[in-house]
């Protein structure tokens, strides 16, 4: 866009410059000049269907769901933000800024992260339920919602819950045997039934406190205004209030991570143009120098990262670190089956290595001698009595950068509280958004709060590597999925606690409006958005074509793609 101005990156003739654009589809590609609404790249990259389990009775599986979460901008934002940091750390070295392009298009591609990863030779795998271990949304006596996931090989969080709601006694029906649920699928089913008749015995509030004393991953499914109002989000400075010029006091995001002993500096936006004098001002001021080797080389080469996070978040974030040079090293404990051990961690040495014991301590500790940075999502707890606390590693090494990822974040009543994708979703107003008024929902086919976190706790690695490179001195930064969930709904968030959401939600939801939704045309879905959309019936003719007579009328269209299509695209895969 800039270019037809003279303002592009070559243009600008500026070696050191860091230059970020955000377009809806990449350079080079055909649909490039195609504007990026959230619905055409939803389209484009299949983020327009429920997940599985989710969908109302005898839904039409080709049907699409249109959401009012930005997804596609919000990756892409996150995604440019950690870039964007990264190349300023590798300018400290090389005195070299760096030409960064985050289209919408290609950061959906960290959301689907490894619902789209298969085997060659077997394909695109089914997707499936999350239902394991009886996970799932409950129905409470009050007639609110819980979301309650005992997921993992193991069934201790089931076991916990089990004996602290007074039914221990399950275990003896192999309710809480794994494997045999797994061979006999009904009794998976009389644990479903057997739960959802146990739930409606006490409220919400009732379950959620007993799951927290039980270290239970279980929350009551709020409403964003209700997340608003919770100490925990106030406390934990995840929501904050500022003084908008126009419309007072609001409550609105707080910081999406944080660097401990560094309080976040939030301030309310600035009305258009009040800042004019200022900026002119600097016009004048010389700039800055950069003195470096002049050798591009990835921002983070030479850096070594000790990757210790389990599952989706914290392994996203190391996979990211390695993606920009950095050499990492994942540990997992060989007492426990390795989970979700693919896509997240390509690109990384792997070693299985009990931290707990002696020798273990000894090998992690030479590792963390060598490291820049290291990552854990153990609860504070697990990280003291493992001896790999903040305070132990800073003890020993100050300029580390020790990254934590956890469900609710640091600071509040939640901190030390269980929880995963559903469990953010739930607490934050998410699921109540994709359940449109009904029965809460998990939203989306794709992790967009394990997958965004990974991206966040990758650009708070890059803070604290760009603090060590500026000040010598290591940080300890954090994130979280309630933190990425918030962020998500930001645009819905600011000021939720004083008027009911206006945009669409639900299962059933096709868009804002008849000039930006899904449409039904001949042979499948298409998403078109634009003020002259024509009033016809597009069932009379097949999607090609009316996307090609849009497009060619200047109206944004994209046809709806499913995402073994989408996996096995060859432009996609041309770039990477």
């Amino acid at each position: 866009m800039l270019d037809r101005y003279g303002l592009g990156w070559a243009d600008l003739d500026r070696p050191s410059l860091v230059y970020c654009s955000l377009p809806g589809f990449p350079a080079g590609d055909p649909r490039a000049n195609l504007a990026g609404w959230e619905g055409v790249v939803a389209a484009a990259t299949g983020n327009c269907r429920p997940r599985p389990g989710q969908a109302p009775d005898g839904w039409d599986p080709d049907r699409p769901v249109y959401s009012a979460i930005p997804m596609a901008s919000n990756f892409a934002a996150f995604a440019a933000a950690y870039a964007i940091v990264a190349a300023l750390v590798g300018r400290t070295r090389t005195g070299l800024g760096e030409r960064i392009e985050v289209p919408l298009y290609s950061a959906m591609f960290e959301a689907i992260g490894g619902a789209g990863a298969y085997p060659v030779a077997r394909g695109l795998a089914a997707e499936r339920p999350i239902a394991g271990n009886g996970s799932g949304g409950y129905r409470c006596a009050d007639g609110r919602y819980v979301q309650f996931n005992p997921i993992g090989a193991s069934t201790r969080f089931l076991r916990w819950f089990l004996d602290a709601a007074g039914a221990g006694d399950w275990a003896a029906e192999g309710l809480t045997d794994r494997a045999r649920m797994d061979r006999e699928p009904h009794l998976a089913r009389r644990l479903r039934d057997r739960l959802a008749a146990l739930f409606l015995t006490r409220p919400a509030r009732a379950w959620e406190e007993l799951a927290a004393t039980a270290g239970v991953p279980l929350v009551r499914t709020r409403t964003t205004a209700e997340w608003l109002a919770t100490p925990h989000a106030r406390e934990s400075g995840q929501v904050v209030r500022l003084d908008d010029p126009v419309l007072g006091p609001l409550w609105m995001p707080g910081a999406a991570v944080g660097v401990e002993g560094v309080p976040a500096t939030l301030s309310p936006r600035h009305l258009p143009d009040a800042d004019r004098a200022a900026v002119l001002a600097d016009l004048d001021a010389p700039a800055a120098a950069h003195e470096g080797t002049g050798t591009a080389q990835l921002p983070f080469a030479g850096v070594r990262v000790v990757d210790l996070t389990q599952i989706l978040a914290g392994p996203t974030a190391g996979r990211l670190l390695g993606e920009l040079g950095a050499d990492v090293t994942k540990i997992n404990s060989p007492q426990r089956k390795v989970g979700a051990h693919g896509f997240v961690n390509r690109g990384k040495h792997t070693v299985l290595l009990d931290v707990e014991s002696p020798r273990g301590q000894q090998v992690l500790w030479r590792l963390l001698d060598g490291a820049g940075v290291l990552l854990q999502n153990f609860p504070r707890s697990t990280a003291r009595r493992y001896g790999l606390s903040w305070a132990h590693v800073k003890a020993r090494r100050p300029d580390l950068v020790y990254v934590s990822v956890s469900c609710y974040g640091l600071g509040g009543p939640w901190e030390s509280r269980r929880g995963y994708e559903t469990q953010a979703q739930a607490a934050t107003g998410i699921m109540c958004r994709a359940g449109g008024g009904g029965r809460p929902r998990v939203l989306g086919p794709y992790n967009l709060l394990d997958y965004g976190t990974g991206v966040l706790a990758a650009f708070a690695a890059a803070l604290g590597l760009y603090r060590r490179a500026t000040t010598g001195e290591g940080a300890h930064a954090h994130t979280s999925l309630t933190q990425a969930a918030t962020h998500h709904q930001g645009v819905h968030l600011v000021g939720a606690d004083r008027r009911p959401a206006a945009e669409p939600s639900g299962p059933y939801a096709l868009g804002t409006g008849p000039a930006h939704r899904f449409h039904r045309a001949g042979d499948g879905w298409l998403f078109a958005a634009g003020p002259d959309l024509p009033d016809v019936d597009f069932g009379t003719a097949p999607v090609a074509r009316w996307v090609a007579e849009l497009r060619a009328a200047g109206t944004a269209a994209h046809e709806v793609v499913g995402l073994a299509d989408l996996m096995t695209d060859p432009a996609a895969r041309a770039r990477g």
